[in-house]
């Protein structure tokens, strides 16, 4: 067996596409542009790369970018107070503050600085507090994007056993909200979970949220079960010192041989985390304007 690759890439653009056009559309009929502010503190050179992704793709899709990178020795009470700013712009839907944040501030005083309906990473406990209970929050956008990956590849998902390897708020607690909702019967796991190969074994679906480069092997997976690897990790190359490679929490290249569908890393979960934050920021514009 040879895997099918599930390409991320592709279905980011197809994607970003569609909220294009549905941006085009809203300020052709109601004269209103989204606008997302994205908040740099500090100089960490992974956020830099993100933030700029971010507001790159932000405004090929015609919304508007209000994005500010601060000092790394900005205190909490500053921080806040842009926050604040923010919230009462009306021009600005969405706001997310980039982590890590530096060691001086504490970054759920910041989340939850947030207005809810701007929140478009989905992290403030009123948007956790919908996803749990069905309501119309944000959704956090990794699993998002996950969930849509999924859905394309496999079409209903009814019935399907879940697992998912990792419990954080950002992933692995608002995949399990995703994937109950679309009735698969679902188990999360984690580093303590005892025998966690024999867990993962039992999967139909999954995901890959640890944080450990290639700790998920190849036989720890169902033969044709679909894996989602949402890790990102960055390892030296072989061979080669001062040379890294990106790779994820499932050791790839050997699961290709058990697995029906699985991601890649570059190219599979990554591209659709953007896209989906823009998908939420067109949601929050909507919403903030009674037009959803």
């Amino acid at each position: 067996m040879s895997a099918s690759i599930i390409d991320g890439k592709s279905s980011a653009e197809n994607l970003r596409n569609q909220i294009a056009d549905q941006v085009r559309h809203l300020n052709s009929q109601s004269q209103i542009i989204p606008g997302l502010a994205a908040i740099l503190v500090g100089d960490d050179p992974a956020s830099q790369v993100y933030v700029r992704n971010k507001e790159k793709q932000t405004m090929d899709c015609g919304m508007m970018s209000a994005g500010r990178k601060l000092p790394s020795d900005t205190s909490q009470k500053d921080l806040l107070s842009y926050v604040e700013k923010l919230n009462n712009d009306s021009s600005v839907h969405g706001i997310l503050v980039q982590l890590p944040l530096p060691p001086q501030i504490d970054p759920s005083s910041v989340i939850q600085a947030i207005r809810p309906e701007k929140d478009v990473d989905g992290f403030h406990p009123s948007n956790v507090g919908a996803l749990a209970s069905g309501e119309h929050g944000l959704i956090p956008c990794t699993p998002m994007g996950c969930n849509m990956l999924l859905k394309e590849q496999l079409g209903d998902l009814s019935g399907a056993n879940a697992v998912i390897v990792g419990r954080s708020n950002i992933v692995g607690k608002p995949m399990a909200q995703l994937l109950l909702a679309e009735n698969c019967t679902v188990t999360i796991a984690h580093s303590k979970t005892l025998n966690l190969k024999k867990v993962c074994r039992q999967a139909d679906i999954l995901v890959a949220a640890v944080g450990l480069p290639q700790f998920i092997k190849a036989d720890w997976i169902k033969p044709g079960a679909t894996v989602i690897d949402v890790g990102i990790n960055r390892i030296q190359k072989e061979n080669e010192i001062g040379k890294y490679k990106l790779v994820g929490d499932v050791d790839f290249t050997p699961a290709l041989d058990v697995a029906g569908a699985i991601t890649p890393v570059p190219g599979g979960v990554g591209p659709m985390t953007i896209a989906c934050l823009l998908q939420n920021t067109l949601i929050a514009c909507l919403r903030q304007n009674n037009l959803l």
